[in-house]
This record gives C-alpha cells, sequence and structure tokens, in this order.
C-alpha cells in the first residue's frame, strides 16, 4: 500500500505566506501538494501597501519558501 501525505486544507482557499520576498503572499485554492510543491488555481498576489493582483494560470510554490499557511473559511 502506498501512503503519501495530503495536508488538510487540500482543496480550501488558503493564504501561502512565504519567507522571501517577507512582505509577499500568494491566495488562492490548494489544488496539489507533489513532493516539494504547493499548486494553487485561481490565485492572486497579495503584496503589502498594494492591492491584490490576479494571476493567470497556475502557481507553483515550493515548500521550504513557505512560512505558514492560513486556512479561510
Amino acid at each position: 500500500m502506498l501512503w503519501y501525505w495530503r495536508p488538510p486544507y487540500l482543496l480550501r482557499t488558503v493564504i501561502v505566506n512565504l519567507i522571501a520576498p517577507p512582505d509577499e503572499a500568494m491566495r488562492g485554492v490548494l489544488w496539489q501538494s507533489r513532493g516539494p510543491w504547493l499548486v494553487l488555481k485561481d490565485a492572486t498576489a497579495l503584496k503589502e501597501g498594494q492591492p491584490p493582483i490576479g494571476v493567470d494560470g497556475d502557481i507553483v510554490i515550493e515548500r521550504r519558501n513557505v512560512a505558514f499557511v492560513q486556512v479561510l473559511p
């Protein structure tokens, strides 16, 4: 039997706060968790002091660049 870790917040809307650059985050639906990568769909880039910017396509974030993940209701 093959076992793999599945984040409990998969297929939920999340905000992924990044380590670098520290004033940026990504908001979207956590679509997939593949090895060291998180894949967000319907993403928006959030930067301190600026309005949210819609992003075309999927966003792929390396896990070691994730400071923390906020799960939205």
